[in-house]
């Protein structure tokens, strides 16, 4: 009797506590949803090709990896349909220029939905406002194309005083020096509706139209020549353009990573 006893108490207590493990359960908060920002690099060219793509590539992968962002890269236009870009918040273009030609029009047109209706952002590095007129859209939403450029040189950059506050410019000092290829684009961008500029460039301090654009119409911007801005259009969605990025010395530098991150992140709609 004292063993049967024994035996139907080792029972209860089992039979307890398993129900106290799956009462336990059931009361125990659901996983918390996975919010890292993903973020899809594009980089397929139709005009000039950067070298140093595929680094730069690898330079934004490793940006995100270090600041908790999930960045893939693809150069197929297959990448760029509904069902491919609705887990994504930012596009990222690394100097993917004349897309017109690499981009088939219904793919144009899932980029352009995915962006004003599911109010994404798009990130433009350097040459992606170079040849776009052929895709209106994203011309106007760039604001501008290209003319000319620079060669690497160290210039004056100049943060727009109404933008110093800006994740993407914040705690540079008003006035520095920075080296780069700088883009003279057809027009510039201040004073367009939606438009912020971040940035300038002091032309007075480098020669702003390299040799070979001297010979080929190439024209500096002069006084006004705005270098990273911001463009929110009515329809919603965040683009956010930067010219640096024409190759790694002008971005891996503590600033461009600042830059750069804090860019993608505002493109996402990050409060900050």
């Amino acid at each position: 009797m004292a063993k049967s006893r024994k035996r139907i108490l080792v029972m209860i207590t089992a039979m307890v506590l398993v129900c106290t493990f799956v009462l336990g359960q059931e009361k125990s908060p659901l996983p918390a949803k996975n919010t890292k920002l993903k973020v899809l690099v594009y980089s397929n060219t139709a005009f000039y090709r950067h070298p140093e793509i595929p680094k730069i590539n690898r330079w934004l992968v490793l940006l995100g990896n270090e600041n908790g962002i999930e960045a893939d890269v693809t150069e197929h236009w297959k990448d760029l349909g509904p069902a491919e870009l609705a887990s994504y918040d930012v596009l990222v273009l690394n100097n993917a220029n004349e897309l017109d030609k690499v981009i088939p029009e219904a793919q144009r047109k899932s980029v352009e939905d995915w962006f004003s209706k599911g109010k994404k952002g798009i990130v433009g590095i350097h040459a992606t406002l170079v040849h776009q007129t052929n895709w209106p859209w994203l011309h106007q939403l760039g604001g501008c194309d290209f003319n000319s450029d620079s060669l690497f040189l160290k210039a004056k950059v100049i943060v727009d005083p109404a933008a110093k506050n800006h994740p993407a410019v914040k705690g540079q000092p008003p006035e520095f020096f920075y080296q780069a290829d700088w883009t003279n684009h057809d027009r510039s961008v201040t004073g367009l509706p939606g438009f912020k500029v971040l940035m300038r460039v002091d032309e007075s301090t480098y020669d702003p139209v390299r040799d070979y654009f001297k010979t080929r119409n190439g024209k500096a911007m002069g006084k006004d020549h705005p270098i990273a801005w911001t463009n929110e259009p009515q329809s919603g969605g965040r683009f956010f353009y930067t010219e640096l990025g024409h190759d790694l010395p002008s971005l891996n530098t503590a600033f461009a990573r600042q830059h750069i991150l804090e860019g993608i992140k505002w493109a996402a709609g990050d409060p900050k």
